[in-house]
């Protein structure tokens, strides 16, 4: 398999996957993915963009306005060049999103706790109760391991600048 080859199936592979986890539309997922693959320098500008995903500017500019406002990418721009030059967010930031899922569902075990105890008239309530309990402190570790190792990327993405 030649580098193109391989590099296509990686997007087509990623855009699978991002289209599933942040609901993002195909061309969406594709352009993510296409950041992460060839934006990690010096970014890629929207022309380039157009041009490698074979859409219309429209599409590409939805696209683009979304995954920012996502937080997914960036942008920036260089001195002289009216250009903007689009990459993929930092890791660290991106990973973000899922502390932000951890913290709400969190919330939402220490309501059912709240509720169930209060509640509870019978073994399989008692059991439920019990289940939720070893849930939560799996979304304890999975929080502590997911912000240690946001703190690890952020290292990296410092000593990469």
């Amino acid at each position: 398999m030649d580098l193109q080859s391989e590099k296509e199936e990686l997007i087509e592979m990623f855009g699978i996957h991002f289209e599933s986890i942040y609901h993002l539309s195909p061309l969406g997922a594709r352009i993510l993915a296409l950041l992460i693959l060839d934006g990690c320098k010096e970014g890629l500008t929207f022309e380039s963009i157009v041009e490698t995903m074979h859409a219309s500017k429209s599409s590409v500019s939805t696209n683009l306005n979304l995954l920012l406002k996502m937080d997914k990418i960036q942008y920036y721009t260089i001195s002289g060049d009216r250009k903007k030059h689009f990459k993929a967010a930092p890791f660290s930031d991106r990973l973000i999103h899922y502390v932000k899922v951890i913290e709400y569902e969190k919330k939402i075990i220490d309501k059912l706790h709240a509720y169930r105890e209060k509640t509870v008239l019978c073994e399989q309530e008692s059991n439920s109760l019990k289940h939720s309990r070893s849930y939560q402190a799996y979304v304890q570790k999975v929080e502590k391991l997911l912000l240690e190792s946001i703190q690890e990327f952020k290292e990296l993405e410092n000593n990469n600048r």
